[in-house]
Order: C-alpha cells, then sequence, then structure tokens
C-alpha cells in the first residue's frame, strides 16, 4: 500500500528534524541550503515530478536531500552504528531513485525520524525495526551496506513444504512426524520416501509432484525446474512465474550427500565405484537452499533438527538468523565434499594431488597465537577418528593457549609410543622427562626426576587414566600448565578441581594412531608429507659394533629411540631403566646435543654410567661417539648411513660400546 506525504507534512519533517538538531554544534551553511530547499518545494514541483515519473510518492530528490543532511548534521558523532544506518537509508533512497522503486513514505518518515533522535546508544537497538520496515517497501534494490541487505524484509509466511533426502536416518522419523502435525507437506526421493512412508508419514514422491520420473540408474531424481524453482524463488519477486509453472515454495530442504568419503577410504574402492558415489542432484539443492536462505532453512545435520522445529512451532517458521547459520553450514559441508573429490581425482603417481584441498572447522578463538602480539584461532579437521588434542574434552582449567595446544599434541604424539604405562612432560614441544613403569603414579615421579626445572609450567601427558595419587601427586609437587589423559578418574577431577586454572584434557583411547598427512607452513606455500608412524623393533635393530647390546641394553634403546623420534632435531637422548637421563634437542650441531643431554643429567645428579643414547640421524664424525663415551654411555642406537659410517663403527668399537643401526631417521623440525 502506497502513502502520499503531502507538502505541508514533509516541510514538518524537514522542520522537526532540523529544529532537533540545530541544539547541537553540527549546523553549517550546506545544512541550510538543503534546508531552505526542501521548505521551497511547491505542491506544483511534486504533481509534476509525480505525473514525470508515474510514482504515487512525493518527490524523492528532497527526501533524498533529508536523508543525505541529517548524516551530515551529525557528523562529529562518534558512533559508528548511527552513522552506518543513516547512509545506509541514503544508498537506499539513491537507488530507489535511480530505478524509480515505489515505497512507503511513511516508512521513510519513521526511519528518518528514529534516526534524528538516535543519539545515545540505548536508542541504538530501535532503529533496526524502522529500517528493516523500511526496506520491506524496497524490494528489488539491494544496499551496498551488507549490514542492511541481510536484514529479513519482513516477516516469512509459515513453512508448507519440506523436501527431504537422507542417508543418515537419525531422528528423521520423529523429525518428519512434527513438520506433518505442523501441516507441512513432505517431498521425498526414493528410499528415504519409502522409509518415512514405512513409518507411517505421508510423502509426496518426487516422481509424482515433478510428473517426471528418476532415469539413469537413479542418476536423475531431483534436477528439475521444478524442484529447484521452488528451493530457488525469491518469494515476492518471482511469484508470478511460481503460479504460471504451479511451483509451490519448498521452504526445507534436508539432504545428505553419497558417502564419497566413506567409499574411497576402502582400500578395495574402484574408480568406478567412487564416480557413482559422486553426488550431483544432492549438492545442487543444498547449494540451491544455501543461496536462498533469506527463504528457505537448508540441513545437512540431524543435530539441528531440534532447533528448526522449536522455531517452527514458535512462528511457524525459522528466523533468519538460524537460516543463515545453516546456509554456512551447508556451504562448508559442500566445498569439504568437492575438495574430497578432487583430491581422490587429482591423485597424482607420487600418492599426492595436483591441488590441495583442506577443510578445517573452527573450535575456538585464542587469547593471543605463540606470543601476545599475534591473533590466533584453532581449527580441527572434520570425522577425526583417533584420539588427539583436536578431539579432546576439557574437564576444567582456563581456556588452552595456541602453545599450550602446540604442546599437548607433543606430549601426546610421544606417549601414545609406548604400550607400557608412561607418561611424559613437555616443555616447549620437547619432552624434557619421559619414563615407562608399572603404574602411571610412579612413570610419573620418574619422568619429573629427569628434568625438574624445566618441568615447571609444562605439559603432562599420561597413555593411562589418571588416578587420584598420580593427580595429588602432581598438585603437590608442580605448577602445571595441562594435563591430558586418556580419561580422568572421579575422584581425581576432585583432587585438580583444587588448581581451577590446570588445564585437564580427556582424549579417550590412545592404542589407534591412524595414517594421515602432516603440513608444514611456509612462505607462499604448504610442506605435505606422511605422518611420521615408522616403528623399530628388536627385528629392526642390526648390530654394527663388535660388542652386542644385552637385552636390558635392547629394551632401553629402544625406549630412547621412541623418545627421540619426538624430540626436535638434532636430537639425543640418554636412558636407563626405561627412563630419560637427559634431553638434548634441537641443536645445530649433533654433538652438542649430546653434550646438553649429559649436563641435564649431571644437573640433576642422574648417573649416565651404563646408560644408552638414541639419536634421531646419523653422526656424521666419530666425534659424537667420543663424547658419548665420555659421558659413560655403553650402547647407542641411530639409523647409520653416513659416508664415515665405518670411522663411527670403529670409534665405537675402541671405546667398548654397543651400536646398532635402525635404518630409519627421524628428523623433526
Amino acid at each position: 500500500m502506497q502513502f502520499f506525504l503531502e507538502k505541508t507534512e514533509f516541510q514538518s519533517l524537514c522542520r522537526d528534524s532540523f529544529d532537533f538538531l540545530s541544539q547541537y554544534d553540527y549546523i553549517n551553511q550546506d545544512c541550510y541550503k538543503d534546508y531552505e530547499y526542501a521548505l521551497s518545494c511547491s505542491l506544483d514541483d511534486i504533481t509534476e515530478y509525480r505525473k514525470k515519473y508515474e510514482i504515487l510518492i512525493t518527490d524523492i530528490d528532497q527526501i533524498k536531500i533529508l536523508a543525505f543532511s541529517i548524516p551530515h548534521l551529525i557528523s562529529n558523532i562518534s558512533d559508528f552504528q548511527v552513522k552506518n544506518y543513516l547512509f545506509g537509508i541514503f544508498s537506499l533512497l539513491n537507488k530507489a531513485h535511480i530505478y524509480n522503486k515505489n515505497f512507503d513514505i511513511k516508512k521513510l518518515e519513521e526511519s528518518i525520524n528514529v534516526c534524528c533522535n538516535l543519539i545515545n546508544d540505548k536508542q541504538i537497538i530501535s532503529v533496526y525495526a524502522y529500517i528493516k520496515g523500511f526496506q520491506e517497501s524496497m524490494e528489488s534494490v539491494v544496499s551496498s551496506t551488507p549490514f542492511l541487505y541481510w536484514h529479513e524484509k519482513k516477516k516469512l509466511e509459515k513453512i508448507t513444504h519440506a523436501l527431504i533426502s537422507v542417508s543418515d536416518k537419525t531422528g528423521i522419523v520423529d523429525f518428519a512426524k512434527r513438520l506433518e502435525n505442523s501441516g507441512i507437506k513432505i517431498l521425498s526421493t526414493g528410499g528415504t520416501a519409502k522409509y518415512l512412508n514405512k513409518n507411517g508419514i505421508n510423502v509426496i514422491d518426487i516422481e509424482q509432484y515433478t510428473n517426471f520420473p528418476e532415469m539413469m540408474n537413479g542418476r536423475i531424481k531431483t534436477i528439475n525446474p521444478k524442484v529447484h524453482g521452488g528451493i530457488l524463488a525469491r518469494r515476492e519477486q518471482d511469484f508470478k512465474v511460481m503460479q504460471e509453472y504451479n511451483i509451490p515454495p519448498i521452504d526445507i530442504v534436508v539432504v545428505n550427500l553419497y558417502p564419497f568419503q566413506a567409499t574411497i577410504a576402502n582400500p578395495d574402492c574402484t574408480l568406478e565405484d567412487a564416480i557413482e558415489n559422486i553426488d550431483i542432484g544432492g549438492p545442487a539443492m543444498l547449494r540451491a537452499a544455501a543461496k536462498n536462505h533469506q527463504y528457505v532453512t537448508v540441513m545437512i545435520d540431524s543435530a539441528d533438527y531440534q532447533t528448526v522445529m522449536n522455531e517452527i512451532n514458535k512462528s511457524g517458521n525459522t528466523t533468519l538468523e538460524t537460516r543463515t547459520k545453516l546456509a554456512l553450514k551447508t556451504f562448508e559441508h559442500t566445498a569439504a565434499y568437492d575438495g574430497a573429490i578432487a583430491n581422490y581425482l587429482g591423485k597424482e603417481e607420487d600418492g599426492f594431488s595436483s591441488t590441495m584441498n583442506l577443510q578445517f572447522n573452527k573450535v575456538q578463538s585464542m587469547r593471543y597465537g605463540e606470543n601476545p602480539h599475534q591473533h590466533a584461532a584453532f581449527y580441527a579437521e572434520s570425522g577425526i577418528t583417533e584420539a588427539c588434542v583436536a578431539s579432546s574434552t576439557q574437564c576444567q582449567g582456563k581456556a588452552m593457549s595456541y602453545n599450550n595446544m602446540a604442546d599437548a599434541d607433543a606430549a601426546l604424539e610421544c606417549v601414545r609410543s609406548f604400550d607400557a604405562p608412561c607418561c611424559v612432560i613437555v616443555k616447549h614441544a620437547n619432552p624434557c622427562g619421559v619414563a615407562v613403569r608399572a603404574d602411571i603414579f610412579t612413570a610419573y615421579d620418574d619422568a619429573f626426576k629427569t628434568d625438574p626445572t624445566s618441568a615447571f609450567g609444562g605439559i603432562i601427558a599420561f597413555n593411562r587414566n589418571l588416578d587420584r595419587n598420580t593427580a595429588q601427586s602432581i598438585i603437590e609437587r608442580q605448577f602445571v600448565e595441562v594435563i591430558i589423559a586418556p580419561n580422568v578418574d572421579e575422584d581425581a577431577k576432585v583432587i585438580l578441581s583444587t588448581k581451577q586454572n590446570v588445564r585437564v584434557l580427556e582424549c579417550g583411547d590412545l592404542s589407534t594412531a591412524q595414517p594421515s598427512l602432516d603440513y608444514k607452513r611456509v612462505t607462499g606455500g604448504l610442506l605435505v608429507q606422511d605422518k611420521d608412524l615408522g616403528v623399530i623393533t628388536e627385528n629392526n635393530i642390526k648390530c654394527v659394533s663388535d660388542l652386542a647390546p644385552t637385552a636390558e641394553q635392547i629394551k632401553d634403546l629402544l625406549f630412547a629411540w621412541k623418545v627421540a623420534k619426538t624430540v626436535k632435531s638434532n636430537a639425543i637422548v640418554y636412558a636407563k631403566n626405561q627412563m630419560t637421563i637427559g634431553v638434548g634437542a634441537g641443536q645445530m650441531s649433533r654433538v652438542y646435543s649430546a653434550k646438553i643431554a649429559g649436563i641435564k643429567a649431571a644437573d640433576e645428579n642422574l648417573v649416565v654410567e651404563n646408560s644408552v643414547m638414541a639419536s634421531d640421524a646419523f653422526f656424521p664424525f666419530r666425534d659424537g661417539i667420543d663424547a658419548a663415551a665420555k659421558a659413560g654411555i655403553k650402547a647407542i642406537i641411530q639409523p647409520g648411513g653416513s659416508m664415515r659410517d665405518n670411522e663411527v663403527i670403529s670409534a665405537a668399537n675402541e671405546h667398548g660400546i654397543a651400536m646398532v643401526f635402525t635404518d630409519m631417521r627421524h628428523f623433526k623440525h
């Protein structure tokens, strides 16, 4: 309905706005000119303008001048939201003038009046309703201000049709029944239609709805103008087209895609299997619904059924906020789906795709990154199947920081290497104490003894459930940032709750480490490699020295080797009796890493004599062996492969040291 604004009303609007603002010191000569022009407008001018453009509204130019004057008048007001709203109105007015679009002048009057009075923060919220009301009358006019563009033009009509096509039947029967009870007609395809019918729900089969059969063994089901027209239709703008072709609006789209990722995860998957599990109609409907989320509610996840149903019960439709969130979730889902297809089809002879498509979901924002001046957030992969920091549950404590996440991950990767009860203490991504014992209480005690100084403020990981006694020992002995274990006993949680800042994580069963890829960002690129899951056992090692290691030494050598794998290169680990004695990490010289390991042991009064040593890479010279012998090392495990292996072996023989080669390197950067 169009309203007519008489000249006197318009002048009154101008005068009231000007008088209100005149009490502030924002009036200048330009404002007076705009004001005078508005007041001088004659009724004849308005009538002539109306005849010229055949619009039943007053002179848009004058209203535009007024709208432009207001932000000009309050240009010194600091509140950005106020200015944004005002300029948004001006932008809409300008577009209306250009395209000669009719609009409700009363709505405009209300908007301008509210904005004129919008001087304090408490009134900001009230302007939304007025601007929304004004925008209702501006159909087909898209504002250059995104904030205004995404506001709902008007309250949507009640939902009438829902399309359901799912492979995940979780909760779908209850959801469909509730839709049906709300008077919503349900469209469905193939197996989903049969399943819903079987459960007593009236369904309109998609073939019946489109009057077009499924064909090509199901490859074409929903690719039809009546389906996509109902999803994509802009309810007011496309109303005549919908009437002409008998296309009802489809207000809800619930779709699961063919399980492409699960199909290619099967080792026996053929190219034909993969191709047949590339969904076409599903993504098309999802993308269409997500694009048109101003009107359509789209769902890919049964976890969203309850939220949607609650809103429908309340108002007959969902809120724009919910539809926007679900649309975003859908586009993320289809992007990941297409990315998985591209990765699979683009895989080259080396096993890596020609294009790397990755998707991670934001888990949390962080206070800062590695350093306080860096912004940071944590993202996780979809469908995580192994126990890890990304899938862990935080029981208590402050929010995890960037460094907490990195260190907890390092600790967990080390502790999961051991089958027997183990404790790992990490500082700055390097193990500073590791021990394997009959129980985790003793394991923690011995791991702490390796380097109590570095353990302060560290991260502690266990491969067994955390019990009360061990929790008590930790909080009595040291300051700790993070504790992570498969599970935490309830009485242990009670103990830990006395230190509320300590972050406690439960990660679940550590028994399985899944093959995956490691990524390292470099400026302008991404390094990608297989995760280092290399394992060395007693059957893999080769003795190269005259003296063979004893059974106990072999046990300690394998222990030290597992620890060295998780230490930053150059890595040297001294160990004895399944406990680290000293750890040398991250040095440019392997010899200096060995020296540091010895210094660490001496500082804590730990005896290196008769210990073993592990090196993550070969010794290029004999000096590393000479240093080890001087410290009291009696057995060494290393990859071998140096051009001077013979010299290194000779040095071991000279010092009476047993040495084994693994033929596997464990650099870690």
